[in-house]
């Protein structure tokens, strides 16, 4: 990063003196300009890389769970039916204990209700158990010359969204009670790709019939339910909360759904490999974003290259 920093220093010099004999040398005036915007580009791209590079490594080296903790049926026997038939189904119990999960993702997400496109996106994601906390980012190509990074997080009952244009206009920058409870929701509806969850001390749950349970979340200060659905083979097949979908003063939580489509096994799991993600509105479901799990790793070691 500091030799980006040079770069940008030695082509603002360049073209100062353009700009002073430009009579001579005003042919090198675009060259050493695109050489700028690039390099400003880079510059405000390798920072937002070090931003989350540091949060994740945060997350990650809080994580209070060490060594390989199998999970056990004994401990699931409280929970309702159609939770502990999932945990069964899925193959989670016998395993080790999630600590840390890395997803590696690939999207497509519309920006508004009314976009007709689909925006194609790559994502990564990294999530601790216990405590509760995510770190979530995203490179989404919009046309050749725009492009958002974002990254939202939970951390210690807090959530944060980030969304950067060209790696660096703030689109969104938000925080607050309600996104607080948003990313709390999201990490809990998260759980089908984290079954060692269900039995987490933050989490309760509320049996509502033979193949729905409701869970709540409460950690930090900050709580949040959401309702799973399983169909009678013991699968995951759908997770709705009433969530905020911004933090405006007048913000009314809106339903929010998570609906699976397709399945795949990962280190003898079975979770959601294809989901897609609608908010209920007033006009209408909005599909806005359909996601695809390519990888996904439990309890690999964190290996950072932070910039100091």
């Amino acid at each position: 990063m500091k030799n980006k920093g040079i770069w940008i220093l030695l082509l603002i010099i360049s073209l100062s003196f353009i700009l002073i004999f430009w009579e001579y040398a005003k042919w090198f005036f675009l060259p050493n300009l695109l050489l700028l915007i690039a390099a400003i580009f880079a510059m405000g791209n390798a920072l937002f890389e070090s931003k989350v590079e540091r949060e994740r490594f945060e997350i990650v080296s809080g994580s209070t769970t060490s060594g390989e903790k199998i999970f056990s049926e004994d401990e699931i026997q409280d929970l309702p039916k159609p939770v502990r038939n999932w945990l069964l189904h899925c193959g989670a119990i016998g395993k080790p204990k999630t600590r840390i999960g890395k997803l590696t993702q690939v999207a497509q997400m519309k920006m508004k209700p009314d976009q007709k496109d689909w925006f194609e996106a790559n994502a990564l994601q990294y999530t601790v158990v216990d405590p509760p906390a995510f770190n979530w980012t995203v490179d989404m190509k919009m046309n050749p010359f725009l492009w958002i990074k974002g990254r939202d997080s939970f951390k210690a009952g807090k959530g944060e969204m980030l969304i950067k244009l060209n790696s660096l206009f703030n689109l969104v920058n938000a925080n607050g009670p309600k996104i607080d409870e948003g990313a709390l929701q999201r990490f809990l509806g998260e759980m089908v790709w984290f079954p060692s969850l269900a039995v987490s001390p933050f989490v309760s749950w509320e049996e509502l019939d033979e193949l729905s349970a409701k869970a709540t979340l409460d950690y930090q200060n900050t709580k949040g339910s959401g309702t799973f659905y399983f169909n009678e083979a013991g699968d995951f097949v759908k997770f709705i909360a009433f969530r905020f979908q911004g933090d405006n003063p007048n913000e009314a939580r809106k339903e929010w759904i998570l609906t699976v489509e397709k399945y795949a096994v990962f280190e003898g799991i079975k979770v959601p490999s294809k989901m897609k993600a609608s908010w209920n509105l007033e006009q209408g479901e909005w599909n806005w974003l359909k996601l695809e799990i390519k990888n996904l790793e439990y309890n690999q070691p964190f290996t950072t290259q932070l910039d100091n």
